[in-house]
């Protein structure tokens, strides 16, 4: 499948370090990389797009004590691989230095790298591919008379593999994969003014066979779109939020970045100083673990090649640890969590979970607003300010009323996350993140 062999990626890698070294080099980093993937998109059953890709690159990062210069290139012959080391070395020799730029030290490097199962081919070519997609988006309109449209339908496969090593002594890689079916139907109401709305949904694994069926993928976004239809403005008041599991996975990702070492040592986030303290209600955890076989959020090192390793961020809502880089740590005067490169698979779990998915915890919120899509970026992360337009379902007795459209939600992360009643049992994963829908107990309503 792919055009070198991890012992030629090896080779280059080594070959990059050592040219770094007889520049004079303190410490280097290197890193060699090669990916290929199909995209195919359909829409209303012909082919809008395909797209195959092929590309490669080597990196490299140079160190002349506590400077710092880095370069790459598509060219892997010797002399462009000497090129880019000789300019790596000029723009250290013309950058300031920072006390604390450098790699990452040498104990904390991943010796014996887990093998975690990220590589799963998918055998697919572009006649295949679009064939999936035309069914995914054929289940779609078959659902109802009202889907005549479509944003189109997509199908997705890539692999790729990489190599990385530091003069540190660190050599380590894999192979990974990540594919993905989605589908975006659009609803047309009938009438003197037509209106129309539209959603969509996806299926993304690194396995292909565990991707969901195409023609339920389809179907759930054209139910998803219909439900849509008939939608009107509220009048602004306050009241309980549910926000959908994968909207829920994005308040997650507030929360990371609010705690990771950039923003810290930027100062320019709304948890500031926050370690040991109430980030949380007492009913929910946090945990992070990279080494869950075959996930998307999984890696045995992290980008710097420290070892990654399975921790509890937040211990019934108290912080118990940042995400931090080599460099954000030193900022910090802390040591890395193995979190260069952003956060790994997460798990967000309540000791308050009603059994039932997502019907269960509209039940007991009785009445008020669920939330299934987010517009604009309406979010201050240095102050925690939250306001953004929504589409969603007003919601009485536990019952869906109506939807809703042409509102914001306003409120502030910090009272956003302490507020957290209930965590659904519709456990989803989006990216690194695996959360089900939660339960806001009080958000502003912007509307008519």
């Amino acid at each position: 499948m792919f055009t070198y062999t991890s012992n030629q990626f090896q080779e280059i890698v080594d070959f990059m370090l050592k040219e770094a070294k007889k520049k004079g080099a303190s410490d280097a980093i290197a890193e060699v990389s090669e990916g290929q993937g199909l995209s195919v998109t359909v829409r209303k059953g012909e082919v809008e797009t395909i797209e195959q890709s092929l590309d490669k690159q080597v990196g490299v990062t140079l160190f002349l004590g506590h400077r710092r210069g880095n370069a790459s290139t598509s060219d892997f012959s010797k002399d462009s691989l000497k090129a880019t080391v000789e300019a790596a070395y000029h723009i250290a020799q013309h950058t300031a230095e920072d006390n604390c730029a450098g790699p990452a030290e040498r104990e904390l490097l991943e010796k014996n790298p887990l093998d975690l199962d990220l590589f799963h081919p998918w055998n697919i070519d572009a006649t295949h591919a679009v064939e999936i997609a035309r069914v995914a988006e054929g289940s779609a309109f078959s659902v109802s008379k009202q889907i005549q449209n479509s944003d189109g339908a997509s199908v997705s496969a890539h692999h790729a593999h990489f190599m990385m090593g530091t003069t540190h002594g660190f050599m380590g890689g894999y192979p990974f994969s990540r594919h993905y079916i989605s589908c975006a139907p659009i609803a047309t109401e009938k009438g003197k003014q037509a209106k129309m709305q539209r959603d969509d949904w996806y299926s993304s694994s690194r396995i292909p066979e565990e991707l969901a069926d195409p023609a339920a993928i389809g179907q759930y976004a054209a139910q998803r779109a219909l439900s849509r239809l008939r939608a009107k403005s509220l009048t602004t008041r306050r009241c309980p939020v549910i926000f959908e599991a994968p909207l829920a996975a994005g308040l997650l990702g507030s929360l990371v970045q609010a705690v990771s070492g950039g923003a810290l040592y930027r100062r320019s986030s709304f948890l500031l100083d926050s370690l040991g303290k109430q980030v949380l209600p007492k009913h929910i955890s946090l945990f992070e673990n990279p080494h869950l076989k075959s996930m998307t959020g999984s890696t045995p090192f992290d980008e710097e090649g420290v070892k990654t390793s399975a921790r509890t961020v937040v211990d019934k809502g108290v912080l118990e640890g940042y995400f931090l880089s080599t460099y954000s740590a030193r900022k910090l005067g802390m040591k890395t969590t193995g979190n260069a490169g952003g956060s790994h698979h997460l798990t967000l779990n309540s000791k308050k979970t009603p059994k039932g998915g997502l019907p269960a915890l509209l039940k007991e919120m009785g009445t008020g607003l669920l939330v299934t899509e987010l517009m604009g970026q309406g979010v201050n992360y240095v102050t925690g300010d939250y306001s953004r337009g929504a589409f969603g379902y007003w919601v009485e007795n536990g019952v869906i009323q109506h939807p809703v459209e042409g509102i914001t939600i306003a409120g502030n992360l910090r009272d956003m996350l302490l507020d957290i009643e209930l965590v659904g049992s519709d456990s989803l994963i989006r990216g690194t993140k695996e959360t089900g829908s939660i339960l806001i107990g009080s958000m502003t309503i912007g509307g008519k």
